[in-house]
């Protein structure tokens, strides 16, 4: 197996908004993979808090990278919910990462996949509007969900993980919003079942 070059691509669920660099879910992963014996190199990024479907595919655009990635994740689309962009709006951006996230893989479709988004409705920051916020982030889900296996690409549906945020607070960091290290771990143990590496 050639060395795992792996690029994250997304928001603040990648880059592990308040929690530290080893818990981010992509670290995680290469960690786990090096266990496992695979070669790895460290985890490259493209995320940052607050980004929606446009601001990634701007920085994508703006960023020069490789098309040899031999592992690329798309997780994109919460913010685009949050500040009130439709579902039907979002599809078509979203298409076109997916698109992009596979050139970055040099077409190889198995070297990509698709992490859905969380449910923040499940934490102390959400919980007052939970049933709005789910029926969005289900919303959302259902196009990137549709898309990826239209393009059979592996997705990774963790939804139902952060949706136990409220039942298990060590799952919420300390800003009561984003996913814990410990959740991240959760993630990872889906990823790993679902992953074609």
């Amino acid at each position: 197996m050639e060395k795992v070059r792996f690029l994250a691509l997304g928001d603040s669920y990648t880059i592990g908004q308040s929690v530290s660099t080893n818990e981010r879910w992509p670290v995680q992963l290469i960690d786990s993979l090096r266990a496992r014996g695979f070669t790895c190199y460290d985890p490259t990024s493209i995320a940052t808090t607050g980004w929606r479907t446009d601001n990634l595919s701007d920085a994508i655009e703006g960023s020069i990278l490789r098309h040899d990635y031999n592992l690329v994740s798309l997780l994109i689309g919460v913010n685009n919910q949050y500040q009130g962009r439709t579902a039907e709006s979002y599809a078509p951006e979203f298409y076109s990462l997916l698109d992009k996230a596979i050139s970055l893989a040099g077409g190889n479709l198995n070297h990509v996949f698709v992490v859905s988004i969380p449910d923040y409705g499940f934490t102390p920051f959400g919980k007052g509007s939970q049933s709005y916020i789910t029926a969005g982030i289900n919303a959302f889900n259902n196009v990137n969900k549709s898309i990826s296996e239209a393009r059979g690409i592996t997705y990774i549906d963790i939804t139902e993980i952060s949706r136990q945020g409220l039942d298990k607070p060590e799952l919420v960091a300390s800003d009561g919003l984003h996913p814990s290290g410990k959740m991240y771990t959760e993630w990872v143990k889906l990823i790993l079942d679902n992953l074609i590496v």
